[in-house]
């Protein structure tokens, strides 16, 4: 979870956690963990979450809490009753969420009390950002640690006045117990209404100024992004790559942002230190070394052990950044392993229309890792011979290196790990290092075959608008480098089936889908990622649909969104009554902020169409987010990325030639496979729609060269002289 790094008020509140006569402790928060959703629920008819499609919230419909879905009913039902409204917000593979909802919403006596004492509403994070993101600042605000299950205490207007992490059924190491905290906060509404009034509005102010950026009227230039670099370098970790201490959450926007350096300034440490990470990472338990694809995070510095949830979203920024090492350095072994993370999705994060699925447990058999981890005897009884081999090269160990929290005296349980390279294999076992890896490859799938008999882990099944559009764009640009046609097949398929399903009558994006069902208004990033991933794929496929799709849905973000008075664009479109702020911030999380997403796909299609607008929308966005930026570029690299792209602008490449004509082709093949940070493509076949060239003015007066395709590079609409072969194109893309 991103601190907030400016709450200027944040002491007004730090005495919310005590002034009842508990004590607010957020230990156990879940910053990504997760427990099975086939968990014990308690018998009889289901509650209002019954009709609900999330799979988080239809792990409580059973629940005896008299659970309401976020929603008016529930804010009439408050009004109506004078009661205090308890949101509890988590996620399907939120371990913690899951252990308090075991505790304490399962038992029939705590879920009476809760029920009697306020109106309580069930909230999945991932299908409503913008109610996690307000409260959680608003617990931030407190004075408190945040994370998940986050249970926040509202006014029938929904206005915050307490909130904490996880509770204990019983009150344990100073912290309160959950009934304690319900008695305490209901009396506190009762009999010091005042007070409590009182403090709600303070925090609604508080609240209202950590989305109010209005800029200094001093933009940054590209000094800032060397500041950032240094502190990056500062928080290196040389043994293990990644930066700072465990727990280790994979830094893709980081190292990102250092390819982007390299590309610019020719800085080979910054090339140093990305490629020790995606090493590190590659190498560690974080990487599942047999079906592909990457858990959460890593518990330790080594990279070593992980939370073993996988997350849509992760394995999306993963993908992308190693082929884009790949594009940069060459080495087959990034092209590799961003091919076994998106087969990985296809294998199993993929439905049977093309949607792309949110998220695995890390739990199965009400265990954690049970799925993932192994045991020597197990391994040598399915590997016979070869064992030896893979238990070296993995890093075996009879003692093992994994222990269930829940089970520590359970030991001998390994997380697969690269222990050993080929060459160092080859001269222990005296063989040659193709049999080597060879052996190790067909020990895999052996061990992969095996582990697909075990019971999976919890899925979370739903489809999200937002991390769709992050992972079709990774398809998109990975089909595109790696010459891997299935993966932009993969791509269409997915945006169609958001175009198909998640898009409403009137033209509004929706946020979620599941079993045929979508709901909910999206929201910024929705739009933001979705219409970059069909940018992604007009670069892919130059099928036109694609960027007039970009240019629809990036208008109507602009116009559901943008704050025309200051500057930027809200998360939401404001119509949320509920709500006591309307939130905007330029910080990023587990996923760049939506912000700088909106702020790059205006950026590309003013590349494509001249638009002078968009590019002023972006200044205007950049000014209001200055100071933040600033204060704290490492949680902007979302906006470092925008900062760059304006100070720095990167190319506009044009192919034109017959689609089939050898010439074309490898024209396409150098401009698509070039690594050019910034950039944008266009193409135009000779007997293309003329309406093309009004839509993308990029595209006019690019025309064959002698009766020869051509290709054009450009910057800020000023073009180098056509070339009409592939050398000639590199070379020209090369240049700085």
């Amino acid at each position: 979870m991103t601190t907030l790094h400016s709450i200027g008020s944040a002491r007004a509140f730090a005495l919310a956690a005590t002034w009842m006569g508990a004590t607010l402790v957020g230990v156990a928060g879940c910053t990504s963990a997760s427990e099975d959703p086939a968990m014990k629920t308690s018998p009889g008819a289901g509650n209002r979450l019954a009709r609900e499609t999330s799979p988080y919230l239809l792990q409580h419909a059973h629940n005896p809490v008299d659970w309401y879905p976020w929603g008016e009913e529930a804010f009439a039902a408050a009004k109506s009753t004078d009661k205090p409204i308890l949101v509890s917000i988590g996620y399907s593979s939120c371990h913690w969420c899951h252990v308090m909802a075991h505790e304490c919403f399962e038992e029939d006596s705590i879920a009476a009390l809760m029920n009697d004492l306020f109106v309580c509403i069930k909230v999945d994070r991932e299908e409503r950002p913008d109610v996690d993101e307000v409260y959680m600042t608003a617990v931030q605000l407190m004075g408190i640690g945040g994370g998940w299950p986050l249970n926040v205490f509202l006014t029938p207007d929904g206005v915050p006045f307490y909130g904490g992490t996880y509770f204990p059924p019983v009150g344990n190491y100073g912290r309160p117990s959950w009934p304690d905290v319900l008695r305490q906060i209901s009396g506190a509404w009762h009999d010091q209404r005042e007070r409590v009034l009182e403090q709600s509005e303070s925090l609604r102010e508080a609240l209202a100024s950590t989305s109010r950026f209005e800029g200094d009227g001093d933009t940054p230039g590209l000094d800032l992004l060397e500041r950032a670099a240094r502190d990056l370098a500062g928080r290196f970790d040389e043994t293990n790559g990644g930066f700072g201490d465990a727990p280790k959450f994979p830094p893709s926007q980081a190292l990102r942002m250092l390819l982007r350096r390299h590309r610019r300034t020719g800085d080979t440490e910054a090339l140093r230190m990305v490629e020790r990470t995606l090493a590190g990472m590659a190498d560690g338990g974080i990487h599942d070394q047999l079906g592909g694809g990457f858990h959460r995070y890593s518990v330790d510095e080594r990279w070593r052990v992980p939370h073993f949830e996988k997350m849509l979203y992760d394995n999306a920024q993963l993908a992308r950044v190693y082929v884009e090492a790949y594009q940069v350095t060459g080495t087959d072994r990034w092209a590799r392993i961003a091919r076994g993370t998106l087969d990985y999705v296809l294998r199993e994060m993929t439905e049977p229309d093309g949607g792309f699925r949110s998220a695995t447990d890390a739990d199965s058999e009400g265990r954690e890792g049970t799925y993932f981890v192994w045991r020597v005897a197990e391994v040598d009884s399915l590997l016979g011979v070869d064992a030896p081999l893979f238990r070296r090269a993995y890093g075996m160990r009879e003692r093992g290196d994994f222990v269930d929290a829940h089970h520590p005296d359970d030991l001998g349980m390994n997380v697969l790990h690269v222990a050993a390279s080929a060459a160092e294999l080859a001269r222990e076992f005296d063989r040659s290092e193709a049999d080597v890896e060879a052996t190790l490859a067909r020990s895999r799938e052996t061990l992969r075959r095996h582990r697909d008999t075990r019971v999976y882990p919890g899925l979370d099944d739903k489809v999200l608008t937002a991390w769709n559009g992050l992972m079709i764009g990774a398809f998109a640009y990975a089909g595109r480098v790696l010459a891997e046609p299935r993966y932009v097949e993969a791509a269409v398929r997915a945006a169609e089936f958001v175009e198909r399903e998640l898009r409403a009558d009137d033209g509004r994006l929706l946020r979620t889908w599941r079993d045929g069902s979508s709901h909910i208004d999206a929201f910024l990033e929705d739009y933001a990622f979705l219409a970059g991933a069909e940018l992604d794929l007009w670069e892919a496929t130059f099928d036109p649909r694609w960027f007039r799709a970009a240019a629809d849905l990036t208008r109507r973000m602009n116009e559901r969104f943008e704050d025309g008075e200051h500057g930027g664009w809200f998360h939401t479109t404001g119509e949320e009554a509920s709500l006591p702020t309307r939130s905007k911030s330029p910080w990023d999380h587990s996923q760049p902020s939506a912000t700088s997403e909106a702020a790059l796909v205006n950026l590309r299609l003013a590349a494509l169409t001249g638009d002078l607008d968009a590019r002023d929308r972006v200044e205007r966005a950049l000014a209001a987010f200055s100071p933040a930026l600033r204060r704290a570029p490492g949680g902007t690299l979302g906006w470092l990325n925008v900062l760059e792209l304006l100070r720095s602008p990167g190319v506009e490449v044009v192919v034109v030639g017959p689609p089939d004509a050898p010439a074309t082709v490898e024209l396409l093949r150098i401009a698509q496979g070039a690594y050019l940070p910034g950039s944008v493509l266009a193409y135009r076949a000779p007997a293309a729609d003329p309406e093309i060239e009004t839509e993308i003015p990029l595209l006019r007066d690019k025309r064959e060269v002698g009766g020869r395709p051509a290709g054009y590079v450009c910057r800020n609409f000023a073009c180098l002289a056509p070339v009409t072969s592939g050398g000639d194109l590199a070379a020209a893309l090369a240049a700085p």
